[in-house]
């Protein structure tokens, strides 16, 4: 699995992706890593490479399909599947497979369960943009959402903070 910035920011071009999308890949990435630094189980080079290609299907569309949008173009192209399931369950904190039947898409459970797949979502939800946010930030932007839904980002954060770096 390669690991150089240039590989994978080839891969969003390729798919589509604006340089806006780029950036915001790349902050995610840099918070995403930042847990690893505390991990002793996360896969470093996983956690890299899934969180660089987390949007990738937001080259194909900026609407919640963008996660299995991303995955099933990840599939098409040879990408490994532990790298194509953190693109399909990076949305907020993962949705189930009823979640996805009742925004029409694929009924898939898409809900984070390996370390890397949770640290790459949690990592995104903390970035707005180019620009870090808290947590708090994010639930607030969130408050559309359910509340089950609301608590199951938090919950991730809260799993997932422990190895975030001091």
């Amino acid at each position: 699995m390669p690991d150089g910035d240039a590989y994978y920011d080839g891969m969003l071009r390729a798919a589509g992706c604006s340089q806006r999308v780029v950036a915001h890949c790349h902050k995610v990435r840099d918070i995403a890593l930042g847990f690893c630094d505390r991990s002793s189980v996360a896969n470093r080079a996983l956690v890299n490479a899934g969180a660089l290609l987390h949007d990738i299907g937001r080259g194909v569309s900026h609407a919640i399909s963008h996660a299995q949008d991303g995955a099933a173009w990840c599939r098409s192209h040879g990408i490994p599947q532990e790298i194509a399931r953190i693109v399909e369950r990076h949305t907020g904190a993962g949705l189930t497979a009823d979640e996805c039947t009742l925004l029409r898409l694929l009924p898939v459970d898409c809900i984070p369960e390996t370390i890397e797949e949770k640290i790459v979502a949690s990592a995104d939800n903390l970035v707005r943009g180019r620009h870090e946010v808290s947590i708090y930030e994010r639930l607030a932007d969130s408050f559309y959402l359910k509340r089950e839904v609301r608590y199951r980002i938090y919950r991730l954060w809260l799993e997932t903070e422990q190895f975030r770096r001091s």
